[in-house]
């Protein structure tokens, strides 16, 4: 045989062994994506076509690696945020205004105060937790919360230190305010997320109103906002709309609705956003400094008399499209990538509870677009507010029914 005929057989043979070991891989970790029907049988409320393949009811996928479920503690008092600390222990907000530790194992703490006075009405009170990124040193906490004013009330950023004795928040203060107060007790977002330069994301509501609705359009306010903040409560020095007249500095993107879930890639440190749309058009968002997300301009739903929202477009020039929608709703709150290689067919994935939808939605996505979808714990029947990755490779998510479960590889 001739070398060249060797050296081009040889090069067939490994391409064709390199494909098959990808289809392999595809097949073996994330459960033959795209290949099972969708995950979504109900008929969708609108008629709206997507903007691409792909943008609504992928296909569906079932994760292959055994995995359990438990419930590792109940009776928590309207749980809204779940958080690792650096020790492996989570920490828990309550909407009233409290904060729980809880062990990977179920010990709940006893209610830990120090908290100002929230506005605990409908979507309202203690929200989001994150620990400081040198938490071990500063034992300093940061949370999202619907502060309470006599004009109203509005999102807000407060930091504080936890105790030696872990009873209390010390020295608690607010550092940022998504302006203007306003007296309803809708749509304050929000989650909280540090970025890998120790800077802090932060996701706001439009307040959900007629008239804060248009708002979120605007940069003169912290409506529909993800903003991006200095651990001080100082914009970012690159951030987008520093410098333009009228708007506020702190602005990183807008165009949203009511953004409950934030979380950053593990591997490409993305921005990733789940809004609730109306009735119909829940997204899920890549995020980008400066762009405009389309709320309330362009919309994948209906407004909850089952009119048109606006004009009742889904594209408009200067506004960017999901990554996602869902139609019905799967009310998207808290979300989370998986990082671990403890589950392989879950690295990347991203998890986002679903108030109700009542399941966990697993995404697989691939180069910015979602190829498979997967619903755990659908047969629960809880309301699924928060979903976040322990230090030891499990998934905990807290239910508005009080619950804190643990998801873990059996």
């Amino acid at each position: 045989m001739k070398p060249r005929t060797f050296f081009l057989i040889f090069f067939i043979l490994l391409s064709v062994s390199i494909s098959c070991q990808a289809q392999e891989k595809d097949k073996t970790t994330n459960g033959q994506i795209g290949t099972l029907p969708p995950v979504e049988t109900q008929p969708a409320n609108t008629n709206y076509a997507p903007a691409f393949e792909g943008q609504t009811r992928i296909g569906g996928v079932k994760t292959i690696t055994p995995y359990e479920v438990k419930i590792i503690a109940e009776g928590l008092s309207k749980p809204w945020g779940v958080t690792p600390l650096p020790d492996g222990r989570l920490a828990i907000t309550e909407k009233g205004g409290t904060m729980r530790i809880a062990t990977a194992e179920g010990s709940v703490s006893d209610p830990i105060i120090g908290f100002p006075a929230v506005d605990d009405r409908g979507q309202g009170g203690l929200l989001d937790v994150a620990p400081a990124p040198d938490f071990e040193s500063s034992r300093m906490l940061y949370f999202t919360f619907a502060e309470k004013k006599p004009q109203g009330s509005l999102t807000a950023v407060g930091k504080g230190k936890l105790s030696t004795d872990e009873t209390k928040i010390e020295n608690f203060q607010a550092i940022f305010r998504a302006v203007p107060y306003f007296d309803n007790s809708m749509h304050f977002g929000s989650r909280i997320v540090f970025d890998k330069n120790g800077n802090i994301f932060v996701s706001t509501g439009e307040r959900s109103d007629l008239a804060t609705r248009p708002k979120a359009q605007l940069l003169d306010n912290g409506y529909g906002k993800v903003i991006h903040i200095t651990p001080e409560g100082k914009p970012v020095p690159d951030n987008p709309f520093i410098g333009v007249t009228s708007a506020m500095p702190e602005i990183y993107s807008y165009g949203h609705r009511n953004a409950q879930g934030l979380a950053i890639h593990p591997e490409t440190n993305e921005l990733w956003l789940s809004e609730m749309g109306p009735r119909g058009g829940d997204e899920l968002n890549l995020i980008e400094a400066g762009k405009n997300y389309g709320w309330a301009v362009i919309t994948y739903g209906l407004e909850y008399s089952g009119k048109p929202v606006g004009e009742g477009i889904t594209q408009k020039e200067g506004m960017e499209q999901p990554i996602y929608y869902w139609d019905p709703v799967l009310s998207p709150s808290g979300m989370t990538f998986y990082s671990s290689d403890i589950i392989p067919e879950w690295q990347n994935n991203l998890f986002i509870g679903g108030l109700s939808s009542k399941h966990i939605a697993r995404l697989v996505i691939r180069e910015h677009k979602v190829v498979g979808e997967e619903r755990l714990l659908a047969n629960e029947n809880q309301r699924f507010r928060d979903v976040a990755e322990g230090k030891d490779g499990a998934l905990y998510a807290v239910t508005d029914e009080g619950r804190l479960y643990r998801i873990s590889k059996k």
